[in-house]
């Protein structure tokens, strides 16, 4: 039985994790390039959630694009497929687009301003976002369609895998390989890893500074968006305030894995997920938050720059 319950928490946590992670790379992605903590982030992933929920309503709707149109996005593996590519790519360009426009009016013009006042700005637009949807779409949790077939595998005695959360952590394993190779890989990546490592100078050498971090700012809320998504997903709703837990969550996990670390995100991500499930699991749910933000402050106390970052002295 305390083999079934490991097996079952740590599948779990990493689907969580999966998840965290997804979101973690927005953070890490902007504190990177622009050593800010964009707390709107959350609202991305919130936001995410609604545009998947209402595009993936449209496509399956008999009225809006027909019952054949249906029948093929429900019934087939292909349709399956192209319905989810099309939620996806639907919602990642809108957050991602949102998160530019952001960046242009909310966050550009106090670019040379102290540190605390872009951080203002991001709970301002943070509030605004959430308000915003409270008001204008509904204060009650809305359902997500649950379109996906889900079945239960076994595993080991009663643990056992949903082919649900197989298809999250394939997609987000997918994803996180993806960003890797991109950062790491193409002449734009280098140009953000550079913009990362010296603001002025990479301008200096040619590197557009505005296209850059506004792309960080496209990736960062299209991925949010993509964890928005699994959330409704997995726990079947979505509503206003969804984003503010698991954003703060992803924030410690983005600490925990190295601020400004892609890979120590996804890292950091996985590492909080399985913990938070396995303290549900042997402690209580009560807890599993308790347990989160120690691992978060023994980890500030005995290594400030996270597993996989630096601890850098900043020169006078």
């Amino acid at each position: 039985m305390l083999l079934d319950t490991l097996i079952q928490q740590i599948v779990n946590g990493v689907t969580l994790g999966g998840m965290y992670a997804l979101i973690a790379l927005g953070y890490t992605l902007v504190y990177g390039i622009m050593l800010m903590i964009n707390f709107a982030h959350s609202e991305m992933f919130m936001g995410g959630a609604y545009v998947g929920l209402f595009t993936m309503e449209a496509l399956i709707n008999p009225r809006l694009v027909g019952a054949g149109t249906v029948q093929f996005f429900t019934k087939s593996g292909l349709g399956l497929v192209l319905l989810f590519a099309i939620v996806f790519l639907v919602a990642g360009i809108a957050i991602g687009v949102v998160g530019i426009i952001t960046e242009r009016f909310a966050y550009r013009p106090l670019r040379n301003a102290p540190r605390l006042a872009p951080l203002i700005s991001a709970i301002g637009v943070s509030i605004f976002l959430q308000n915003a949807v409270l008001l204008w779409i509904d204060s009650k949790a809305l359902p997500f369609p649950q379109v996906f077939p889900v079945k239960d595998l076994k595993l080991y005695g009663t643990a056992s895998i949903s082919t649900l959360q197989i298809f999250i952590l394939v997609s987000v394993v997918v994803l996180l390989i993806v960003l890797d190779t991109f950062i790491s890989k193409t002449r734009v990546g280098k140009a953000m890893r550079a913009t990362s490592q010296d603001r002025d100078a990479a301008g200096l050498m040619g590197v557009n500074i505005n296209t850059v971090i506004a792309l960080a700012f496209f990736i960062g809320p299209a991925l949010g968006a993509v964890a928005g998504i699994f959330n409704g997903m997995y726990y079947g709703t979505v509503n206003w305030n969804m984003g503010f837990i698991p954003g703060i969550k992803s924030f410690t996990a983005a600490v925990i894995g190295g601020i400004g670390n892609l890979r120590g995100a996804m890292l950091g991500g996985f590492v909080l997920g399985i913990i938070e499930s396995l303290a549900a699991g042997f402690l209580s749910t009560g807890y599993k938050d308790v347990v989160a933000f120690i691992i978060l402050i023994l980890v500030l106390i005995f290594r400030p720059g996270g597993l996989l970052g630096e601890s850098v002295v900043e020169k006078v």
